[in-house]
């Protein structure tokens, strides 16, 4: 059965290189920069379980947030080549790349969309719950995810850290993030303006199929908008908690991800998140779909 990990990260030597020139201070800041296999692709190579195929995004250390709007897009034009690059080299192990884009400079963003959308070896962006600290259903980033739907484009949702907040913390605020920024794409009428729109959350939805009840009764207008996103499987494992987002999102609205090499050392969580899938009862075209199907389908 063919795999397809649609949430996978790296971290290529010549964009880090540059964004420790920059700032040196970030391993300290992002411990998960001290993973070998996000680094080093023979450490990955050598980790790999040989079959499963990886769609590949950066790490969250983003351009934005260090230099201004000029040099950020020189350097996600830069960091976008090398992923293309990375994915032509190792095309037994990365199926794809997701492009990275200076939400400091939208208009820029925008003429990068269309070198990603002519990029063969790259599907769509990854952006992040807040930018720059706004949320990313801000008005400001319209333009940039409506020009992903026209494009057709995957829209990777990932989540960070709300700086206003002193108590984050990776266990529950990621997925109040996540959670947090799906209402208020909703609530900025996202799938009436770009009813196209591809966008794939992290970590399975993170609080949305566990409040659903809350949802129905208190969004009642909008609550089948939540049903429009689709979602990974990067949980860590918790068949039953993917058996709920099965349940809620349905069985076409869910992708196979892993989030590695992040969440279990050396390289991920793939093995417990194949296992908890293959211990849901499913049938065989049914994890199939999980698996590749439904990521084929969108990439149609």
């Amino acid at each position: 059965m063919e795999k397809i990990d649609v949430f996978a990260h790296v971290l290529l030597p010549n964009y880090y290189g540059k964004m420790l020139s920059i700032n040196s201070d970030i391993p300290k800041t992002y411990a998960f920069t001290n993973i070998e296999a996000l680094k080093d692709l023979r450490v990955r190579h050598q980790l790999w379980n040989g079959t499963t195929k990886q769609i590949i995004s950066y790490a969250n250390i983003n351009a934005e947030d260090y230099c201004n709007p000029e040099e950020s897009a020189r350097l996600c034009r830069e960091a976008n080549e090398e992923l293309r690059n990375c994915v032509r080299e190792n095309n037994d192990m990365f199926l794809y790349g997701i492009g990275m884009l200076p939400f400091n400079n939208v208009e820029a963003s925008l003429h990068i969309l269309d070198e990603i959308n002519d990029a063969k070896e790259l599907v769509g962006v990854q952006v992040f719950t807040r930018h720059l600290g706004k949320s990313i259903a801000d008005k400001e980033y319209l333009p940039i995810l409506k020009k992903c739907a026209r494009l057709g484009l995957l829209v990777l949702l990932y989540p960070v850290f709300d700086v206003r907040k002193p108590d984050n913390n990776i266990v529950f605020s990621w997925e109040y993030e996540l959670s947090q920024a799906m209402l208020d794409l909703i609530n900025a009428d996202i799938f009436k303006k770009c009813p196209n729109i591809k966008i794939i959350v992290h970590h399975a939805g993170a609080m949305i199929p566990f409040f659903a009840g809350r949802i129905d009764n208190i969004m009642e207008d909008k609550k089948d908008d939540f049903k429009k996103f689709y979602v990974d499987t990067a949980i860590l494992g918790n068949s039953k908690a993917l058996e709920l987002a099965i349940y809620y999102f349905g069985i076409d609205k869910v992708l196979f991800g892993t989030d590695a090499p992040f969440g279990i050392m050396p390289n991920g969580a793939t093995e417990k998140i194949e296992g908890a899938i293959d211990e849901l009862p499913l049938k065989s075209d049914e994890k199939e779909k999980i698996y590749s199907k439904n990521l084929r389908k969108l990439l149609e």
